[in-house]
């Protein structure tokens, strides 16, 4: 049977070596890229099923609306009761939610799972924090980093994969094979994962108004959580009008164009662990405000220069980079906080940066319509100096 934890936060004999990490991250970007394979599909999905423009887009919708009400309502839990059970129960009902995916009938089966899918997906914000509590303190940001990577390639590359896949065997089977990749690492993660310690014993709604009080008590979680707000506003904004950008006429480009830049954003996210590192060595605060000003000099070189198909893809791949150093450096800040409390923490975090990216696609979109592309880097611009500033702010 799998060890367990001997106290709240304390790393297991053995520690989290190299297999378990890999396995960690591969769980990760599985469970996240399940949120993102219907974009690239609803074209497919609404010729399947009748649906016009603007009935089909409920889909992502309802997907990433599941996912963050999840986010605050269940991942908490993991401060409560056993993670390596959570993650477990999880993945079991992904799996069942891509399946019925998989076979949906009629356009509100698909609804249904979509949504389902969205809640279960939370899956990753249970697997992030096992990671930092199984480091090595001393390891901690590297391995947070590691696994942090798996969630980035898996938001960046699952668009890639499922136009592909769709392409040559249709929309159904994406949703199939994402339930029997999901499906596959269950028995590992069953084997891989020791049992943890629960840090609480407090209900539920107490569990979720502890949040509220650890917001109050811990100024550099509310930088951290702004911070990291302000620069998924700028992520965003690009990546969610980058495919209407490169269809007009100053790139005139394609699609497939605009899918391949997941890869130039995978480049950037590879620099994950890199960060952690240098978080490790020499402190997260000098990391995250190195990560900002990347982001801001991306956008800015991007908002003054001529139009540019390469610049626009080195922009990608820096301001990538900047988000995912920033991402990981403000997680070392977070789970050195209260080891006790590592779910809500994360939770608080993850749910600052929903509301960045909802607000970034929003914003990013009216100023695309309003003023042309250029108005969105500009909007980056911006909001990579709002994190700067907060990032330098000491104030409680």
């Amino acid at each position: 049977m799998p060890q367990a934890l001997t106290a709240p936060g304390a790393a297991p004999a053995p520690t989290l070596g190299t297999a378990l990490t890999l396995l960690l991250a591969t769980a990760t970007g599985l469970a996240v890229a399940s949120i993102y394979y219907v974009q690239p599909l609803l074209g497919l999905l609404s010729a399947q099923f009748g649906v016009g423009s603007a009935g089909i887009g409920l889909l992502p919708t309802v997907t990433q609306l599941g996912y963050g009400v999840a986010i605050l309502l269940l991942s908490p839990l993991g401060d409560r009761f056993d993670r390596r059970r959570i993650i477990l129960v999880k993945s079991g009902a992904l799996v069942a939610a891509l399946a019925l995916a998989a076979v949906a009938p009629s356009f509100a089966a698909l609804a249904l799972a979509s949504v389902v899918i969205g809640i279960t997906a939370t899956l990753a914000q249970d697997l992030v924090p096992a990671a930092a509590t199984l480091a090595p303190e001393a390891e901690r940001g590297r391995r947070v980093g590691q696994v942090m990577t798996g969630l980035l390639l898996g938001i960046l590359l699952s668009r890639v994969a499922s136009g592909g896949i769709a392409a040559l065997a249709g929309w159904r089977a994406v949703y199939a094979l994402a339930a029997v990749a999901v499906l596959a690492v269950m028995p590992l993660l069953w084997r891989g994962l020791p049992r943890f310690v629960p840090a609480t014993q407090a209900g539920y709604g107490a569990l979720l108004a502890s949040m509220g009080r650890l917001w109050m008590q811990h100024a550099p979680l509310r930088r951290a959580a702004i911070a990291q707000g302000l620069l998924s506003v700028a992520f965003s904004a690009f990546w969610s009008t980058l495919a209407l950008v490169l269809a007009g006429p100053d790139f005139a480009q394609g699609s497939a164009v605009a899918g391949a830049f997941g890869l130039a954003g995978a480049a950037g996210a590879l620099a994950a662990p890199l960060a952690g590192g240098m978080a490790d060595r020499r402190g997260p605060q000098a990391v995250i405000r190195v990560a900002a000003l990347l982001v801001f000099l991306s956008f800015a070189v991007q908002a003054l220069a001529p139009a540019s198909l390469v610049l626009l893809v080195g922009v990608a791949v820096v301001f990538d980079l900047g988000v995912q150093a920033a991402l990981v450096s403000h997680q070392s800040v977070i789970y050195s906080l209260d080891p006790a409390s590592r779910s809500r923490l994360n939770a608080i975090l993850v749910s600052s940066m929903f509301v960045g990216m909802a607000s970034g696609a929003a914003l990013g979109s009216a100023l695309l319509a309003a003023f042309g592309w250029r108005a969105v880097p500009v909007l980056g611009a911006v909001a990579a100096l709002g994190a700067i500033a907060i990032t330098r702010s000491r104030g409680r």
